[in-house]
């Protein structure tokens, strides 16, 4: 669906994109991350063909961006950050501008307006002013003028930003039905939002991709231990006979002395072997009471972090 061959755009002596390789399929959500400068904008404005390419080619829906603009860009609604709306026109006046500019063919405006109202859900506001509507209505205003059209990709740069959480959801859970029907790439900076929405994640830095996974596979890479922590009552200090007698343990040690008698320890196990219904038994035999046990789990921030970090570490 998207294919982005070799790509690299510079700014003068200054190198934004650096030889950039990835392939995107059909109904695929695939978040694009990286910190702040790292080329994301620009990798997303040159796939919208905002933006050329210094050297590569773009292909969407196998459409050269550069050769093929108007039939490729047709394939492409963008949702851009910070929600740039004209608020003087109601929602259902943005969204019948939008249909002029995509050219839409005036016999089909009615249709495709209801279409784009029912998915984003705006049939209570579509007569408001946009200036009158909430932050999270106008989310939706501004993906519903990326789905005119019916494009068969959707980018969407901070879809979330500056949203409450009640809102957060229900953006996340209208990006997830219009995967169903939809390619679409999503910019965040909230990395469990990517998590839990995209099937594959891209991570740029510095104009490079520093890594391409799923978000699961990401997370497992960067934990390498096998790692209980379990907060414990030990009236008899007996936590040293204890793991003394669970023989896949590698190493343990506390972490934390709490104010109400209770102690964290951090337990590593020498192999993949679940431990803790080990830990479970020993425990009780010994009088121990648990009142916490959990192990451990990257989260995709974690592999983010560590990825970032190794680029650093690399250049230093």
């Amino acid at each position: 669906m998207i294919e982005v061959k070799n790509v690299t755009k510079k700014y003068g002596n200054f190198t934004a994109v650096d030889n950039v390789n990835f392939q995107i399929e059909e109904g695929e959500i695939v978040g694009l991350l990286g910190p702040n400068g790292a080329g994301k904008s620009t990798t997303m404005n040159m796939i919208t063909g905002f933006i050329e390419p210094t050297e590569g080619e773009i292909l969407v829906d196998n459409c050269n961006i550069q050769k093929k603009s108007k039939k490729a860009k047709k394939q492409i609604g963008y949702m851009p950050e910070g929600v740039p709306l004209y608020n003087d026109l109601t929602v259902i006046e943005f969204i019948q501008y939008m249909a002029g500019l995509k050219g839409v063919p005036k016999k089909e405006r009615k249709q495709e307006l209801e279409r784009v109202i029912r998915e984003t859900n705006l049939y209570e506001v579509q007569n408001k002013l946009i200036k009158n509507i909430s932050r999270g209505y106008k989310q939706r205003v501004s993906m519903a003028g990326a789905l005119v059209g019916n494009p068969k990709v959707l980018i969407l740069d901070e879809p979330t930003v500056g949203l409450d959480p009640k809102q957060i959801t229900e953006i996340r859970n209208l990006i997830k039905s219009l995967g169903k029907k939809h390619t679409i790439i999503l910019s965040s900076h909230i990395l469990s939002e990517v998590s839990q929405i995209c099937e594959k994640v891209i991570i740029i830095d510095k104009g490079k991709i520093v890594a391409i996974d799923t978000p699961r596979k990401l997370e497992e890479k960067t934990i390498k231990n096998n790692i209980i922590n379990v907060t414990v009552e030990d009236k008899e200090n007996k936590i040293d006979e204890a793991l003394k007698q669970i023989e896949n343990i590698s190493e343990y040690k506390l972490i934390k002395d709490n104010e109400d008698g209770t102690k964290e320890y951090s337990i590593i196990a020498k192999d993949e072997t679940d431990i803790r219904k080990l830990i479970f038994e020993k425990f009780a035999k010994n009088g121990i009471t648990i009142f916490e046990l959990k192990k451990l789990e990257a989260t995709l921030e974690d592999a983010f972090m560590k990825l970032i970090q190794n680029e650093k570490g690399g250049e230093e």
